[in-house]
């Protein structure tokens, strides 16, 4: 049981991680921390949290697990404002969507050695954010991948592993780079696609139209253009490199689409869209079915 969990950004993934494990029974004092008091009281109010505090020093004092589950752009600064009065033995975790960027954050403030942080993503959300959107079965089903390092302490990763299970997610374990090179693929991508289409859209003289007869596929599409700006901001900053070589190698196979429309090649744009549509229905499909 973990005695005192401490959430920096208690929305929808710190607050649904809350809930699981206040369900379970698996921890005793669950501890919010942010800038907004209205935010944390509500939560409170919810049954999130036990209490919250505005002060990120006298949060951690005494935890024995801290969630960073903040914008990618406010870690380091709460790394440093934590790191006098963390408990030695205090396993420190984050939910962020880049890994490297937090992973060298954390070596810089803390020490190259520093062995009781276990860097985490759990890949799970929902169109609705804020700790109102929290429930406590978001994760079922769900992955949850650690990027340990080699001097990670195996006690710390086994408890972070704990943890996670009792929500019902699907655990696994995954290089930092490789984890940045797969996000920046399958999530942050089409994150940028999604803003970029409506951003496109809106800068069409047709747009009122245009918005107006949208139908299914658009909405779908750009479902995901209701994030959050300023986690999705920070997160195209924190994995520049990754994001940038994906970016580039759709816009060359966009492009080849494009010849092919324009050179009226039928049979070749066919041909692509058959292998696209066999890939996702044998591929992506089945893992969908895995998580229901």
């Amino acid at each position: 049981m973990i005695r005192k969990l401490v959430i920096f950004g208690v929305g929808l993934i710190g607050g649904s991680l809350a809930l699981a494990l206040r369900q379970a029974n698996a921890c005793q004092t669950i501890v919010g921390c942010s800038r907004n008091a209205e935010h944390l009281q509500k939560a409170v109010d919810l049954g999130v949290i036990d209490s919250f505090s505005l002060d990120p020093a006298e949060a951690v004092r005494d935890a024995d697990m801290v969630l960073l589950a903040v914008p990618m752009g406010a870690m380091r600064h709460l790394l440093q404002q934590i790191k006098p009065v963390l408990p030695a033995d205090a396993i420190l975790t984050d939910a962020g969507s880049t890994k490297g960027s937090i992973v060298a954050e954390v070596a810089q403030v803390f020490g190259a050695d520093f062995s009781r942080f276990v860097p985490g993503h759990p890949i799970a959300g929902r169109e609705k954010s804020g700790v109102e959107a929290a429930i406590p079965d978001l994760y079922v089903n769900r992955r949850v991948i650690l990027t340990p390092q080699a001097h990670t302490d195996a006690d710390a990763i086994a408890k972070v592993e704990a943890m996670w299970r009792v929500t019902g997610a699907l655990l696994e374990q995954m290089p930092v780079e490789l984890h940045d090179q797969v996000l920046a693929a399958t999530s942050h991508l089409p994150h940028v696609l999604a803003f970029s289409l409506v951003d496109t859209l809106l800068n069409m003289p047709q747009r009122e139209d245009i918005l107006r007869y949208a139908a299914g596929g658009f909405r779908d599409f750009t479902r995901i253009a209701s994030s959050d700006p300023v986690m999705w901001r920070d997160i195209c900053l924190t994995n520049k490199a990754a994001i940038l070589a994906v970016i580039a190698a759709f816009q060359q196979n966009l492009g080849e689409f494009a010849e092919l429309i324009d050179a009226q090649d039928g049979e070749a744009l066919h041909n692509r869209m058959e292998k696209a549509k066999y890939a996702r229905d044998n591929y992506v499909a089945q893992f969908e079915k895995q998580e229901k």
